[in-house]
């Protein structure tokens, strides 16, 4: 009978014991392990690249992703025209040239920066290819022939639904669609 209750005591301390990180998950919370032994400590950032490409919150610290997307060089835009405008709203936002380069891409393959570009099978509209077009009214009345209008709408679009230019230019290269 003793050596049964031990046993029972034995075997219930182990699963105790394997089961605690199940039930506290934040038993050593903002540290991460690298494959290499390195650790990083809770008040440094770090950047863990993946395929998903979401921000995991836990607590006080974050994980974020880098872009990984790679777009081609492009020159500096002719003065005027819809490519010089977007680098001048990207600027403004505090991007650098990296994501003007993505954005370039994005929208030379979405419309080829023609503010008149109509999809004919989706009927998404313009510079930033919106779907349905007449969400861009939200940036004005002039949406269907402004510019300007169009890629501060597309450049708000973009950075409500993947934060940066580059995020939305490496969606569109996995997906073929942002």
């Amino acid at each position: 009978m003793r050596d049964r209750l031990l046993s029972f005591l034995a075997l219930g301390s182990v699963a105790a014991f394997l089961a605690w990180p199940l039930v506290n998950p934040h038993l050593d919370p903002a540290s991460a392990y690298f494959a290499h032994g390195e650790e990083v400590g809770d008040t440094q950032e770090f950047t863990v690249t993946g395929d998903a490409g979401q921000i995991i919150r836990d607590g006080s610290w974050s994980v974020t992703r880098a872009a990984s997307a790679t777009a081609p060089a492009v020159g500096t835009p002719d003065p005027g025209s819809a490519q010089a405008i977007a680098r001048e709203l990207v600027v403004a936002r505090g991007l650098d040239d990296t994501e003007y380069r993505c954005l370039h891409a994005l929208w030379s393959r979405e419309s080829g920066w023609n503010h008149f570009a109509q999809n004919p099978s989706s009927g998404a509209y313009g510079i930033p290819q919106a779907l349905p077009a007449t969400k861009m009214a939200s940036a004005g009345d002039d949406w269907a022939t402004n510019p300007e209008t169009q890629i501060r709408w597309g450049l708000g679009y973009i950075d409500a639904r993947y934060g940066t230019p580059c995020a939305a230019w490496e969606h569109s290269e996995a997906k073929n669609w942002y």
